[in-house]
């Protein structure tokens, strides 16, 4: 009878370990978008360039995308809950320094601290769900972490106006970063009572020269994506990534040679050679290819083309957010039946969706925002029932002991997407623009986030044979 007790006292717990977990993701995931609807006020309150105001996205995904893999095996070696206070800690304090910041240049610097402090953090939210779910509540509790993925991207752009407009106790910008600290005590308190510590292992360390070199590796990779628009795609950019995948293969090399000599290297090796798994990565990529670079071409074409402002801009998401979250519980309950059937039935549903957009944008010189609104709406179910369940897909043939290294080598692959993403996307749209109009710019990109989405279901099919 003890037993039982004490059972269902543990199962309760993860349930509330869950909630402080995810609560990280959140804050991340609306820290990734907030700043987007304040980069205009930014930009002339610090009397920043266009190159600074674009680096202050950019920076924020190097530091985060460059050190996830790393901040993810920080988390197997020395425990989860230690590397997580210590990452949620951090992203508060660089939050604040980001909101007292004086200059375009020392934003980018404390953008950069943020990103990498959230790159302790985030791989311990997944590695944790992974460790504390592998029953039959592994696809609620995976989903729930869908549904905070997704909410934060419209409620960052909601609340980022929200802020901005209402320019509270008159800190304008600064409270879209300000906002995280309060957040962040609520997080470290919930953690140090509640989140299981579990065991560092003995006699480990990290892998070093590993980390730095892929470090070096994904910075060749990552930046020119970012700042290739800014310099016109010069060869140079094109040589540093050339230079970045030859990094890559040494850095794969140097991790042979590691486990062969029984060490324990950065990433589990065992993960690459997993059909299963590489081909979700795949699947991965190819969504958030056309995640971010939507939000942003969308936001982009409200403002600029059909002058809404910022506020309201924010506002027109909440209901695309609302559609996601009720995806998001359907794609809970269907994919114990259908498996990887119902992320390919959302591909579909947003591929519908930005066919309609396409159709209205072109037809109608000035499309309403209620129209733009209700196809919005459907696209935000169709993602939802994509992003919901697809880190619990990918990430079932991770084993527990590998769980922070599979969760770092999931988040590099969506931020390595995003970046992707916005430069390719970003530069079609840029130069549409500049050839036709700004109508037919958001026409293409349209056209390209489909492609990508497409392809996304073709790779979930594959994954689903493998």
């Amino acid at each position: 009878m003890h037993q039982m007790v004490r059972t269902s006292a543990d199962q309760s717990r993860r349930w509330l370990v869950l909630a402080i977990v995810v609560a990280a993701q959140f804050m991340f995931g609306v820290d990734a978008f907030i700043v987007n609807v304040a980069l205009p006020t930014i930009a002339n309150d610090l009397n920043a360039s266009p190159a600074q105001v674009e680096a202050v996205i950019a920076i924020y995904l190097i530091g985060y995308g460059t050190l996830v893999v790393t901040g993810g095996r920080l988390g197997d070696i020395h425990g989860t809950k230690q590397v997580f206070i210590a990452g949620v800690f951090g992203f508060s304090v660089t939050s604040l320094w980001c909101g007292l910041t004086q200059s375009g240049p020392e934003l980018i610097i404390a953008r950069l601290a943020q990103g990498a402090t959230a790159a302790l953090m985030v791989p311990q939210v997944l590695a944790t769900i992974h460790v504390l779910f592998n029953d039959e509540a592994r696809a609620r509790a995976f989903a729930i972490y869908g549904i905070v993925l997704g909410l934060a991207g419209a409620a960052g752009f909601a609340l980022g106006g929200v802020l901005v407009g209402l320019n509270l106790a008159g800190f304008g910008w600064r409270a879209v970063f300000f906002v995280n600290i309060p957040a962040g005590i609520v997080i470290i308190l919930a953690a140090l009572r509640w989140m299981p510590a579990p065991p560092a292992r003995q006699n480990t360390r990290l892998d070093i020269p590993g980390a730095i070199t892929l470090f070096v590796a994904l910075l060749c990779l990552i930046g020119p994506l970012l700042f290739g628009h800014d310099v016109g795609w010069s060869p140079a950019v094109w040589l540093v990534m050339l230079a970045g995948v030859g990094v890559m293969a040494a850095f794969l090399r140097l991790e042979r040679r590691l486990a062969a000599r029984g060490g324990i290297p950065l990433i589990d090796l065992v993960l690459l050679k997993d059909d299963v798994f590489m081909r979700g990565l795949a699947a991965v990529f190819l969504f958030f290819f056309a995640n971010l670079s939507f939000y942003l071409v969308v936001t982009l074409y409200l403002q600029a083309d059909l002058k809404v402002a910022p506020l309201h801009a924010g506002l027109v998401f909440l209901p695309l957010a609302i559609a996601f979250v009720i995806a998001s519980r359907h794609s809970a309950v269907r994919a114990k039946a259908k498996g990887t059937r119902v992320l390919i039935e959302g591909c579909a549903v947003q591929i519908t969706a930005l066919a309609a957009l396409f159709l209205l944008t072109t037809a109608v010189s000035t499309p309403s925002v209620g129209l733009l609104t209700a196809a919005l709406i459907v696209f935000g179910y169709g993602q939802g029932l994509v992003m919901a369940p697809l880190s619990g897909v990918v990430l079932a043939s991770v084993p527990a002991a590998s769980a922070g290294a599979g969760s770092g080598i999931y988040g590099t692959t969506t931020q390595i997407a995003n970046a992707a993403g916005v430069a390719a996307i970003g530069a079609l749209q840029a130069a549409v623009q500049i050839a036709v109009s700004g109508r037919a710019a958001f026409a293409a990109s349209l056209i390209a986030c489909a492609i990508s989405i497409a392809l996304c279901g073709a790779c979930l099919a594959w994954m689903r044979r493998g």
